[in-house]
């Protein structure tokens, strides 16, 4: 597609002559004699470059600079002007200009100015895709009370320098929580560096962090910029924290404490400013009573607690938690796009989900690739993720469960789905069947998102 330039000046012999320069590098052009047509026409044809005369009747060209960022700051303006001064170039600059040129226009100078300011945009729009992209991709989507709740906290807290300490299961989003806070703050043009302390080996975790120095151990051998280094300025995400040993604990607390870090094998003190930013699936008060994680290292990375609910606590996202990853993973996994049909979706909301989001995500590019049709039905949810009709015993409960907990809540579930079929769904004859308060049977059905199949 041929990149769009437009021209505003008036003075029609200019107008023409840069058109006829610019169509000859096979540049799509249009025209505009004043500030004002130059906004109609911008917001009409959209252009990639503009050339923008400064000196015009009426609306001048600094202030249709201003006029045309207000509208769209992607496009890139270049000033032309033949009574050109320093105090002019820099005003325009400020305003958001991408160049200035003074008249008579030198045709080699133009035409590399062209190709620098359409490489220019072309940069900024990628680089915009994606942001969109990550954006897109580290969104917390649903709409429930308890998701909800995590984002009034990240809303409050994002702003401040305040360290988060971010608990939930594994598979529930606690990285989202951290990139969420991350564009909260004033740090978000800055680095967001993420360290799986879990993912470490014990020897390599104090390097990984605070780096070294050549030949300060054996592999060494060159120096090397820790995270702390490189999130310098930005955030520091340590995801796992309560997996780290106990030497690294200690001189993690010290950076937290003085806020520098010196490198293995070094004796120089480097300053660091960092967000430090820390989760975990673990009870760090049992992890403390083990003496596996210190107490004063707690207090450092607490400031504000955020706990991420489990999915089985917000099953009404469920639907929504859907719909995004089947559009997410048809975009960018080569996934083919389908459909999941309300049975369907029903079906995958009827689940306690023990992996948490992660599993449904599993689950969604799985029903994506080996369901046969263009829409995906509840009968090849039940064909290619068993269990998921609330009809599976024991066993197959026990086999999907990580823990006794979601053990006892996934059987319940299917115990409760297979007794109000029993009863035709009628919630009065099956609380009484259960001898159980009927208000707690609501509560119970509320709690796993459990719905009557259609017929």
């Amino acid at each position: 597609m041929s990149h769009r330039v437009l021209i505003v000046d008036d003075e029609q012999g200019i107008r023409q002559a840069l058109k006829q320069v610019l169509e000859y590098e096979d540049l799509d052009v249009r025209v505009a004699a004043s500030g004002g047509e130059a906004i109609s026409l911008y917001t009409e044809f959209h252009p990639h470059l503009v050339f923008l005369d400064v000196k015009m009747a009426g609306l001048d060209g600094l202030e249709t600079l201003s006029r045309l960022r207000d509208l769209d700051s992607g496009p890139q303006i270049v000033m032309i002007s033949g009574h050109g001064t320093i105090a002019t170039a820099v005003e325009a600059t400020q305003r958001g200009a991408f160049d200035f040129l003074e008249k008579p226009l030198d045709t080699g100078r133009l035409l590399l100015t062209v190709r620098n300011a359409l490489a220019h945009a072309e940069l900024v729009g990628e680089n915009a895709r994606l942001r969109e992209a990550a954006e897109s991709r580290y969104q917390m989507v649903g709409s429930s009370a308890a998701l909800e709740e995590v984002r009034e906290l990240v809303a409050k807290v994002g702003p401040t320098a305040a360290r988060v300490l971010i608990t939930g299961e594994n598979g529930t989003g606690k990285e989202l929580v951290a990139r969420a806070l991350h564009e909260a703050s004033p740090r978000r043009d800055r680095a967001f560096v993420e360290v799986n302390c879990a993912a470490i080996p014990s020897e390599l975790i104090e390097s990984e962090l605070f780096g070294h120095m050549k030949g300060s151990f054996t592999g060494a051998f060159a120096d090397r910029a820790g995270k702390f280094e490189q999130a310098d300025g930005g955030t520091l995400f340590l995801d796992e924290v309560g997996d780290m040993s106990l030497s690294a604990q200690a001189k993690l607390l010290r950076v937290l404490q003085e806020g520098v870090v010196t490198r293995i094998g070094g004796s120089k003190s480097i300053q660091v400013d960092v967000r430090v930013l820390a989760a975990t699936n673990k009870d760090l008060e049992a992890e403390i009573a083990d003496a596996r994680f210190r107490e004063d290292l707690l207090y450092r990375l607490n400031v504000v607690p955020i706990e991420v609910p489990a999915l089985r606590e917000r099953l009404e996202d469920v639907p929504a938690l859907v719909a995004h990853f089947a559009e997410q993973l048809a975009s960018s996994a080569g996934v083919p796009g389908k459909r999941f049909s309300e049975d369907a979706v029903r079906r995958l909301q009827s689940r306690v989900w023990p992996g948490n989001i992660r599993e449904l995500r599993n689950a969604v590019e799985r029903a994506l690739i080996l369901a046969p049709g263009k829409v995906v039905a509840a009968g090849d949810i039940d064909r290619l993720l068993p269990g998921t009709d609330g009809s599976a015993g024991v066993s197959g409960t026990a086999g999907r469960a990580h823990t006794f907990e979601t053990f006892k809540q996934e059987a319940e579930k299917n115990f409760l789905v297979q007794k109000l079929r029993e009863h035709d769904w009628n919630v009065s004859e099956t609380a009484r069947a259960l001898k159980m308060p009927r208000s707690n049977l609501y509560k119970k059905i509320e709690r796993y998102g459990l719905s009557r199949e259609p017929a």
